[in-house]
Parts: structure tokens; C-alpha cells; sequence
């Protein structure tokens, strides 16, 4: 090969570096493992992935929402996992399923978990009451006991009114932290961290739980407990809005799909398209996702499709990054590799300025968002209708 092909090819490959890893050796970390053994496919989205956290959305003090869907908690990735990452100060906010949430609950209340078996006879399971979740397994008296001791906490006096899911959390989450204080406990619960670090948490889909299905129970005794769901909506918007408004970056960091998955990104069409507040979408976009793009789900939607609702940010698009796998791998993984690279940061207890937050975006739109059809300064196809037009 002569000098002048030879200097070509290096030119052509001058942004891809030699995939030339090193032998696995004993003692090697996982930070160390994802940095010089994962190269390529699924492995080498986890790498970037990876160092997307550490190099840029944790970076100067940026906002990170981080969103739950699957059955996360009953695997013990709360303990295992969220509740280092939120007591380091890597995750400042929260969407989540209620179902998570309400798997948590066993675990602050000292209540126990098995590792089971997928090929178990599910007929012979519910004849010996027991509950299994995939290879997790548990006794039914499980799910009573944490069924009642929801309805004994939301029957207080502080509950019966109408409240944001992130007020709704941090209160149940006060009393997990007492109980677990009387059990001994220690870093058990997610809701319970949460409560103890400010970080607020919310669910996108009230009902859609067992502690939705016993608030619901509540309400027949009386109980005047009621999710505000446009508190929520009002609520997470205004925190991507502080994040942007106060010179940080807002990144979204999904653990499956679903609901909570566009419950976070709809923040930002949320401030530009119906406040009508000027906004270019979250920074950075990082999914772990074993959902496909071709079907049309949102779960599978790609952060290219996002940036066509306003919700990342045009200019950052290539930073995103989805990594197709189990998060049941790859947050482990990810935690790992954060805590080892990224010194713990100070905790920004956005529950605690809850109020304050709202009201900034509130006035905001108060003076600049309209009832009438929004103006942007994004290119509007031809009216298909009349509809929503000035008579």
C-alpha cells in the first residue's frame, strides 16, 4: 500500500478510533470494563451512553428527570441501584410508574422478596398464594399488607385534599421513612430517599396502580385525597423551565417507555407549543429501551422523532443515545460507571422550591401565552381546518 492510500484511509477514519480492545482481566472495574471492552452494537451504545452521563449531562450542576417504567423496584434496582444515584446527587427529579413505586413500599416495609423462577406452574402459585413478577416471587399476604398500610397512612388529615403526585409522594414517603426508622432499615425505599433528599416524584397515570386502585378504595369511606393531574403537568414543565431559565441544561434519562416516558418529554411542548413560551427542547436524550421504532409506539419513538414535537433540542440530537437492552442490565451498569467517574453532586431539593418554581413559569405565561392559537417562531404547515381561528 502506498504512503499517499495509506494517508487516505486515516483521513477517512480520522473521527472513529481503532477498535483494539484489551483483554478482560480479573480485576477489572465495570467503569473500566464499559470504557475498553464495550466497542460495538448494544455494548457500545452502553459506552456512550455511559459517557454521556458522566461528561455532559451531569456536568455543572445540569438537571437530570429520570423516568421508570417496568417492573424496576421488585428486582431490587431501588435499592440496588436508584437510591445510590439519588442520595449522590445524579438524579434531581422523577416519573414513574405506580407500580414501582408500590413494589417499593415492600422493601421499606421490611417485607420479603424472593429470587424464583420464570417455568414455575403460575396455577399451583396462586393455589399457594403466591405473586410472581417474571423470576420474582412473593407471598400474597404481601400485597395485603401494603395495601393496608396505604389506606391506615392516606386516611391522615394531611391527605384529604387535592394534591400534585409529588406532594402525594413525599408525604407517603415520610411516613416509609418512619416505619423504616422503627424496623432499622436503611436506605430501603425510593420513596423514602426521595422524601429525605427533596427530589420530587411523579406518576403519569394516578389510577394505574395498586396505591391508585387503594386511594380509590379511600374515596368511597369519604377520603377527599385527589390527584391533581394539572398540578403535575404545570409542575414538571416548570422544572425544565428552571433548569433552561436559570442558565442549566435539562436531560432526560429513560429506563424503558411508556407513559412516564412522554410524561417527561411532553415538558417542552408543553412550554413552547401551548404556553407559548419560547423554548428549543432538553438537551440531552438517553433511553434504555428494548421497544422498536417501526411499530409506532411511543416507547420505541426515537429522539429523532422527538425533535420533530420540540421535545430535544434540535442541535443536540447527536448526542442522544438509545441503548436496546434490559434495564435490568444496563442500569446496574450505568450506576456503576457514574459512581466511579463522577463525584457526588449537592442536592438540588427541587421539592423544596415547589412552590416558587411553578410560579415563575406561571407568570411567564400569564404574560406572554394566549388562548388563542399560540404564535411560534417555528415553520407552521397550511391550516388543515378553520378550527381554533378567530371568528
Amino acid at each position: 500500500m502506498s504512503k499517499k492510500s495509506g494517508h487516505k484511509i486515516s483521513r477517512k477514519f480520522a473521527a472513529y478510533p481503532r477498535l483494539n480492545p484489551l483483554g478482560v482481566g480479573k480485576d477489572i472495574s465495570a467503569a473500566d470494563l464499559i470504557d475498553q471492552v464495550m466497542l460495538a452494537y448494544n455494548g457500545g451504545r452502553l459506552r456512550e451512553a455511559s459517557q454521556l452521563l458522566a461528561k455532559k449531562m451531569l456536568p455543572r450542576d445540569g438537571f437530570i428527570g429520570m423516568s421508570l417504567t417496568g417492573a424496576l423496584t421488585p428486582a431490587g434496582l431501588g435499592k440496588s441501584c436508584l437510591i445510590p444515584l439519588m442520595k449522590g446527587g445524579y438524579v434531581d427529579w422523577i416519573i414513574s410508574t405506580g407500580a414501582n413505586l408500590y413494589h417499593d413500599l415492600h422493601f421499606g416495609l421490611d417485607m420479603q422478596l424472593h429470587s424464583g423462577s420464570p417455568f414455575l406452574d403460575d396455577v399451583v402459585l396462586h393455589r399457594d398464594g403466591v405473586i410472581r413478577i417474571y423470576d420474582v416471587l412473593f407471598d400474597y399476604n404481601v400485597l395485603l399488607d401494603t395495601d393496608a398500610f396505604v389506606r391506615e397512612v392516606i386516611q391522615g388529615p394531611e391527605f384529604q385534599r387535592p394534591m400534585g403526585t409529588d406532594e402525594f409522594h413525599h408525604l407517603l414517603g415520610k411516613y416509609v421513612a418512619a416505619r423504616g426508622k422503627k424496623l432499622g432499615l436503611k436506605d430501603s425505599s425510593v420513596l423514602a430517599t426521595a422524601y429525605e433528599c427533596g427530589i420530587p416524584i411523579f406518576t403519569s397515570s394516578p389510577g394505574d396502580s395498586s396505591i391508585g386502585m387503594n386511594v380509590a378504595a379511600m374515596a368511597m369511606r369519604g377520603s377527599a385525597l385527589l390527584p391533581d393531574v394539572n398540578r403535575d403537568v404545570n409542575q414538571t414543565a416548570a422544572i425544565v423551565y428552571h433548569a433552561k431559565s436559570t442558565g442549566h441544561t435539562s436531560s432526560v434519562w429513560i429506563l424503558g417507555g411508556g407513559s412516564p416516558k412522554n410524561f417527561m418529554l411532553q415538558t417542552e411542548p408543553q412550554i413552547q407549543e401551548v404556553l407559548g413560551i419560547q423554548e428549543k427542547g432538553h438537551d440531552y436524550f438517553l433511553q434504555v429501551t428494548d421497544a422498536r421504532p417501526d411499530t409506532g409506539g411511543l416507547s420505541g419513538a426515537t429522539p429523532a422523532e422527538a425533535v420533530s414535537w420540540g421535545k430535544v433540542d434540535p442541535d443536540k440530537l447527536p448526542d442522544s443515545v438509545v441503548c436496546y437492552t434490559d434495564s435490568t442490565i444496563a442500569l446496574p451498569l450505568l450506576t456503576a460507571y457514574v459512581l466511579s467517574r463522577v463525584k457526588p453532586r449537592k442536592l438540588k431539593r427541587l421539592y423544596d422550591h415547589r412552590d416558587a418554581i411553578l410560579d415563575v413559569v406561571k407568570q411567564k405565561y400569564l404574560q406572554t401565552g394566549t388562548v388563542t392559537k399560540v404564535l411560534t417562531s417555528r415553520k407552521i404547515a397550511k391550516r388543515s381546518s378553520s378550527v381554533g381561528m378567530k371568528t
